[in-house]
């Protein structure tokens, strides 16, 4: 509630209509593969994701839609100003994947506690869902992350992201590999010499170390969950379709 409010004092009633509108196509896009309850809970762990971002924008004070979905690409919000400094970059991308990777940990306690395939399925979901966003590579959320850390990190994202085709090709991939192009040449081509970049990334190495140790943990906590989750899925044998 406190959140409907937030976003209609803002003036974001169109924006808030044309996201549950968004939202509604997508539950109905997945559900004809996967069955409605799976579907809704997909696109919620989504929206989880997004308003991680969404908040630490808002925190910041930079100004920031509401989330618009597409089916089988996800879901993004647009920053009408954009960060000052790499900190508050690497603020805003780290919020998505914590607060999604809560909603999923909120998934697979249900899943346990209730022996709920379906709940598995939505953390086993969730924890790929964010791990795959903690790329480091640009427009990934790893990418603005990494970011305070150097530019140049992003030139680690690019073998990831083909070893990632090779391994499940997807169209999916090839739109971000396209999204990412500019950057890996802005990587590149970086020049820390340059008073712009002097000013944007100029953080403290207690900010480089702290976010490393943020971007790290949660690379290894989402790694570890999404493994585990997929084995114990594999061992109940779960159903495809959760309708």
């Amino acid at each position: 509630m406190k959140l409907l409010l937030l976003l209609l004092s803002a003036g974001k009633l169109s924006k808030l209509l044309v996201m549950g509108g968004s939202m509604l196509v997508s539950v109905v896009a997945y559900a004809f593969i996967f069955g409605w309850r799976y579907a809704a809970g997909f696109v919620g762990l989504i929206f989880m994701h997004e308003m991680g971002h969404y908040l630490a924008a808002r925190q910041r004070g930079l100004d920031v839609g509401a989330p618009t979905f597409i089916p089988f690409v996800g879901a993004w919000i647009e920053l009408k100003s954009q960060p000052h400094d790499v900190e508050t970059e690497a603020w805003v991308g780290f919020a998505g994947p914590l607060l999604g990777s809560i909603a999923a940990l909120g998934c697979y306690f249900a899943a346990r506690a209730y022996g709920s395939n379906l709940m598995l399925a939505l953390a086993y979901a969730g924890f790929f869902l964010n791990l795959f966003n903690l790329i480091p590579l640009s427009p990934f959320d790893g990418g603005r992350i990494t970011a305070v850390l150097s530019p140049r990190v992003w030139l680690f994202g690019v073998p990831v992201l083909v070893g990632l085709f090779f391994w499940r090709p997807s169209p999916l991939l090839i739109l971000m590999a396209v999204l990412a192009a500019p950057q890996v040449m802005k990587a590149w081509r970086y020049d820390p010499s340059d008073p712009a970049n002097q000013r944007y990334y100029a953080v403290s190495n207690e900010t480089r170390l702290t976010y490393a140790l943020y971007y790290l943990g949660l690379l290894a906590f989402l790694a570890v969950m999404a493994h585990d989750t997929h084995e114990m899925l594999g061992a109940r044998g779960h159903a495809t379709s959760f309708g």
